[in-house]
């Protein structure tokens, strides 16, 4: 399912979007109408709509529209994506009208199977928006998957520790959860789980993680995914932090979208 502005999508609408990937965007698993994290996402949607565009968005409006994409049971995963179909490559200074495109489509099965991932020194453009601009992330993903892992970490020129391609990343070094501090988007799924268990915040260097007990990434379509190892640390598939976290996490009531 996709719409823009409430309406079926015509294909030049999104030609600025396929050609400058000048936009944000918030993703939703929606569970029999409710949202975890629903003011976050809008929150997120509101505060970058100012950093790209300079204007409010009408967040009522994004809400009635996310809405439409929503089954009447079951659950999806909702992208709320904000882009200006008007948006001209020599003069972005002038795009001021973002309009809302909707997509939709069947959530996935949780939890999902460990993840072992490849460091990888990158920073994202702009780290705290969450930008349609998925390249760098994505080619860095591609990397690892041919290098023989699954998924990216990001670290920089220090070796500290930031996030991965679409999901923030946490560790358990035998007594607090720690979240790595750095520049990273500050994601929903993290957020939720930083009110409703104890953890510190701090830099974490990639020569810590042989130390750490557990890893795990986290993000709205994921829940909380274990990591089984980064480069050639290996770390438990399973733990009991990553099911105490789980089940923390699904027992926080969603908002109704």
């Amino acid at each position: 399912m996709a719409e823009l502005n409430g309406a079926p999508v015509e294909p030049g609408r999104l030609q600025a979007l396929a050609l400058t990937n000048y936009g944000h965007f918030t993703t939703m698993r929606v569970d029999d109408g409710r949202v975890r994290g629903l003011s976050l996402h809008l929150d997120r949607l509101r505060r970058d709509c100012r950093t790209l565009f300079g204007v409010e968005l009408d967040l009522p409006r994004v809400r009635e529209l996310a809405r439409r994409a929503v089954p009447g049971a079951g659950s999806a995963t909702v992208r709320v994506t904000v882009f200006d179909p008007g948006l001209d490559l020599g003069r972005p200074s002038a795009a001021d009208d973002p309009q809302v495109l909707v997509t939709s489509r069947p959530a996935g099965v949780l939890p999902l199977p460990p993840l072992r991932v490849r460091s990888a020194v990158y920073v994202r453009d702009v780290p705290g928006v969450k930008s349609v601009g998925l390249f760098g992330g994505l080619y860095q993903r591609r990397q690892a998957q041919l290098g023989g892992f699954d998924d990216a970490l990001f670290v920089d020129r220090d070796r500290v520790v930031s996030e991965g391609a679409t999901w923030n990343v946490g560790f358990f070094d035998g007594e607090r959860v720690i979240w790595p501090e750095g520049d990273c988007l500050p994601g929903v799924t993290m957020e939720l789980l930083r009110g409703v268990h104890d953890h510190d915040t701090r830099p974490v260097r990639l020569g810590e993680l042989s130390a750490m007990r557990a890893a795990f990434a986290t993000n709205a379509a994921i829940g909380v995914r274990a990591i089984s190892g980064v480069d050639g640390v290996e770390l438990p598939g399973s733990h009991a932090i990553i099911d105490a976290l789980r089940k923390e996490y699904t027992e926080i009531e969603g908002d109704s979208l």
